[in-house]
């Protein structure tokens, strides 16, 4: 049962992340009988803290022994976590913790400081899509799941940028303490009190763009016509190229080929769509090219791992339109 727990910072520790930790297992809640928590923060580097970017610094009481009684150690995230050093002392800290049965959470950039103390390897993890491709050429060894919310690897938890940590911190509460006591927690806090960790991360990640040279025109082209059913034959007649020139150009100036590069397109207009208007989903399907809303349905979950109303929903409230 999860009683004790402890949230290890560094200097330049990010505020809000550790805010995340904070809210959901330092606030004394038993007046709405909920568990209440033993938690405390612990500093890595002394007893004086400078925060990243908010113009204050933290009086920390306790140092890393704090961790040693803890039943889940959480690190939040921090300034340069990507190339700096940590100390070796938390490093070992959070060694031993798992292998005394502890488990251990990352919020955000929080997760190089587990790669660094070898809990992720041969793992998956989460990260914030940002950092993604620099955790991957750091660590190896471990497997960089860029689109998700959080992942679970049982004894380590990781969890994408900011909000993703809330999900994270509820996903341990409604293990060890269920589902009743998870849902309580977010209602208190204003949140939903359930995101699958396999949801991808609210993003727009345009395909590349860099150094499109004789393909420009026609992706200008297609960004306009995103509901007009068109061929590679069709594009590359446009762009006065053979078929076979077309789609080996389109592949190198853009990483992509054409069907990927206008479906994508299109799921982001349906999410611009959905975020700022009321049109229905299927007028919105017809809008960005998918025809009905079957098809978008099977395309959204497809790329961004929830369906077109959930989405809404998640954007604009329960009684946004369908």
């Amino acid at each position: 049962m999860l009683k004790n727990v402890a949230a290890v910072v560094l200097d330049g520790v990010n505020p809000f992340e550790l805010a995340v930790v904070c809210e959901v297992f330092g606030i004394d809640r038993s007046d709405d009988g909920l568990p209440v928590y033993d938690f405390a923060v612990a500093s890595a580097e002394g007893p004086v803290l400078s925060t990243r970017g908010a113009g204050f610094s933290m009086q920390v009481e306790h140092g890393l022994e704090r961790l040693e009684e803890a039943d889940l150690i959480a690190v939040p995230a921090g300034a340069c976590y990507g190339t700096r050093e940590f100390p070796p002392e938390l490093l070992q800290a959070l060694r031993r913790g798992v292998e005394r049965g502890a488990r251990v959470l990352s919020v955000c950039s929080g997760v190089f400081v587990l790669a660094a103390a070898g809990l992720l390897d041969d793992r998956r993890c989460a990260v914030h899509w940002h950092d993604a491709e620099q955790l991957a050429r750091a660590y190896p060894r471990l497997t960089v799941e860029p689109d998700v919310l959080y992942v679970d690897e049982g004894s380590v938890i990781t969890s994408a940028g900011t909000a993703a940590g809330i999900d994270a911190c509820l996903h341990i509460v409604r293990q060890e303490q269920g589902p009743e006591v998870a849902n309580r927690i977010a209602r208190r806090m204003v949140v939903p009190p359930h995101r699958d960790g396999g949801q991808a991360q609210y993003i727009e990640r345009p395909l590349p763009r860099s150094h499109v040279d004789t393909v420009a025109g026609v992706l200008v082209w297609m960004e306009r016509h995103l509901d007009e059913e068109v061929t590679v034959e069709q594009l590359a007649e446009r762009a006065h190229m053979s078929p076979r020139t077309f789609a080996r150009r389109f592949q190198q100036e853009t990483g992509t080929t054409p069907y990927r590069w206008i479906l994508r397109q299109r799921v982001l207009l349906a999410q611009r769509l959905l975020e700022a208007t009321d049109e229905t989903v299927d007028t919105i399907a017809g809008r960005a090219g998918f025809g009905n809303a079957a098809a978008l349905r099977h395309q959204f979950v497809q790329a961004i791992g929830t369906t077109p109303n959930a989405y809404r929903r998640t954007f604009r409230g329960p009684e946004a339109a369908a």
